[in-house]
């Protein structure tokens, strides 16, 4: 794989942004979800499908979107999903009907996948090897912000001017960036394309991927990782003493991308990636019992949240430390998309239900279970690499 000798900063800080974007597909959503009912009254429980729909095909196609990235192109893929976001979201602005509005779901779901694939293999192929792990730490933050900055501006702009131009907005700045990183990226070398897949050989690669301790350890800490952040946000709450709730809940997803920027990105410059996500889970696990002992501490839950900045942050650079080529970066950060998109979707109702069953102290061990899953699956997993 060529790779940069000096990082072309502005162009991660741009493929970033396109994560924004993408990021934004999943938050544009959650964040009005108590609004949906406004646009489709007649829709009923069938309004979680907003929602779910884009994740379902992460979780169908995340590993055959790496590979079909790979032979379309990472630059064609992420200028080509942009655009198609940036339809979707402007459909949606029309006020379709709510079947018609699902299947832009649906379509918005494979725009999702083309940017979560392509766009950390670009920040990759474009960063020095001494600034890759600040790089991929950055990319991983993209859920984060942009769920943050929906909530400081895109709420304000709904409160005014109503959910449809949430849509529109959303629309503009995927076709903006369409149209920056189509002429940012034209002059920049790429990784070379890869023959097209035939269908009939996906399983037997799904099969390569899934059996490969390289290709994929990055996704398998992912899904314990991702079977916990949204969950804990949904389902801890109520135990949060109601005058620190909104601080507390605001300030969570902030520790995690500031100690991923800062911590993580000075740690990964003396070990391994690998060790990085281990310590992450690790200490996950004592913050989880903390707050297993002292149930809704503000402290234990912001400081969860930061040592789950490790697990974030170590997780992304962990692709291309173990992955050399572009094509199996690829094929890697596709097997994370359908890890997270998996994880996202078991995870809340999983802590939902052991909270009904087992109360408290039943949610929060299965999240410290889920923890120490995602340090011994990774501990597996480096003792293959070895042998």
């Amino acid at each position: 794989m060529t790779v940069s000798h000096d990082t072309r900063w502005g162009l991660v800080l741009v493929i970033w942004a396109a994560g924004l974007g993408a990021a934004a597909q999943y938050g544009k959503i959650s964040v009005v979800f108590d609004r949906m009912g406004e646009l489709y009254p007649l829709a009923g429980g069938s309004i979680a499908f907003t929602v779910s729909l884009v994740g379902l095909l992460g979780i169908l196609f995340g590993v055959v979107a790496g590979m079909f990235v790979a032979a379309f192109g990472y630059r064609r893929t992420l200028v080509w999903a942009l655009w198609v976001g940036a339809a979707m979201s402007a459909l949606q602005a029309l006020h379709l009907p709510f079947s018609a509005f699902l299947a832009t779901r649906v379509v918005e779901g494979i725009s999702h996948l083309g940017v979560v694939v392509a766009g950390p293999t670009l920040i990759a192929h474009v960063s020095s090897e001494k600034s890759r792990g600040l790089a991929m730490t950055l990319w991983s933050t993209f859920f984060g912000v942009a769920f943050a900055l929906l909530v400081w501006f895109g709420l304000p702009l709904v409160n005014a001017f109503g959910v449809l131009s949430l849509f529109g907005t959303h629309a503009v700045i995927m076709a903006g960036l369409a149209i920056l990183l189509g002429v940012a990226l034209r002059n920049v070398p790429v990784p070379e394309r890869q023959s097209i897949p035939r269908l009939a050989n996906l399983p037997a690669l799904h099969w390569r991927i899934y059996r490969s301790p390289w290709l994929v350890a990055p996704a398998a800490g992912w899904l314990f990782y991702t079977a916990c952040f949204v969950a804990i946000l949904t389902v801890i709450p109520p135990f949060i003493d109601e005058e620190m709730r909104g601080f507390v809940l605001g300030a969570m997803p902030l520790a995690s991308i500031a100690v991923s920027m800062t911590i993580g990105v000075y740690l990964l410059r003396f070990i391994p990636a690998v060790r990085l996500v281990q310590l992450g889970f690790l200490l996950c696990v004592l913050m989880g019992v903390w707050l297993l002992l002292v149930p809704g501490s503000p402290m234990a839950c912001i400081a969860l949240a930061g040592a789950m900045g490790l697990v974030q942050g170590g997780s992304f650079a962990l692709v291309p430390q173990l992955n050399d080529t572009a094509a199996d970066q690829a094929q890697s950060s596709g097997a994370m998309a359908q890890a997270g998109n998996l994880g996202n979707t078991i995870g809340t109702p999983l802590m939902v239900t052991t909270l009904s069953v087992a109360g408290y102290s039943g949610m929060l061990g299965t999240v410290v279970v889920l923890f120490l899953a995602g340090f011994g699956v990774h501990t597996v997993l480096a003792m293959r690499r070895r042998f």
